[in-house]
């Protein structure tokens, strides 16, 4: 009862719970995965195509986040290819890497939410091999959700004055995660995407 107290007492205590919970049990997941050499090399190189498409946006965000030109698609590739515990752990590695390049940290907990947990939930594609497009949108949902709570619950001083945080970390998450999600559905579409898993295979 009393560790149900601390938590309504303390929102942060559940948020902090949840996250560490959810990143245990995604490492935890990639952990029992072995690749091959191939395997590795081919995940690295996705992994740099991701950074550098990341450094190279169509359009960045005045506070975070930024539209890019399918930047989340070799992640979303690699779960497709190895699994989800494979994409997990390329998005953990991602959201560490982008956690060094580009730091915007407020909270511990603000930092867990923005970096590896929205970045690991692209490997949610994995469980969709036979659905990828269904496998994208969910993926990028929970990774908006995560977004989502940190710009609520630690960028609430940023939404303009008589606008909701909740309205505005919508809004704020949306404009880029949105059209970012288009054009990785639409690469996806006009790319040969079952020849490149072949190759990776």
């Amino acid at each position: 009862m009393k560790f149900l107290s601390m938590i309504e007492k303390s929102p942060l205590t559940a948020l902090t719970l949840v996250g560490v919970f959810l990143l245990l049990y995604g490492l935890l997941r990639a952990r029992k995965t072995k690749l091959s050499t191939h395997q590795v090399t081919c995940c690295a190189l996705l992994l740099a195509l991701t950074l550098i498409l990341s450094l190279l946006p169509l359009y960045r965000m005045p506070y975070g986040g930024t539209v890019t030109l399918g930047g989340m698609l070799p992640i979303m590739f690699i779960a497709f290819a190895y699994g989800p515990e494979v994409g997990f752990l390329a998005g953990f590695a991602y959201g560490i890497l982008n956690l060094l390049l580009n730091p915007y940290i407020l909270h511990p907990v603000q930092v867990l939410f923005d970096y590896p947990l929205p970045f690991m939930a692209l490997g949610l594609c994995g469980f969709f091999p036979k659905h990828p497009y269904g496998g994208m949108v969910v993926a990028v949902a929970v990774r908006y959700l995560c977004h989502f709570i940190s710009g609520v619950a630690f960028f609430a001083s940023y939404a303009p004055a008589g606008m909701s945080p909740v309205v505005y970390s919508l809004v704020a998450n949306g404009t880029y995660l949105i059209p970012d999600l288009i054009i990785c559905l639409v690469l996806y579409r006009v790319l040969p995407m079952e020849r490149f898993k072949g190759l990776m295979k």
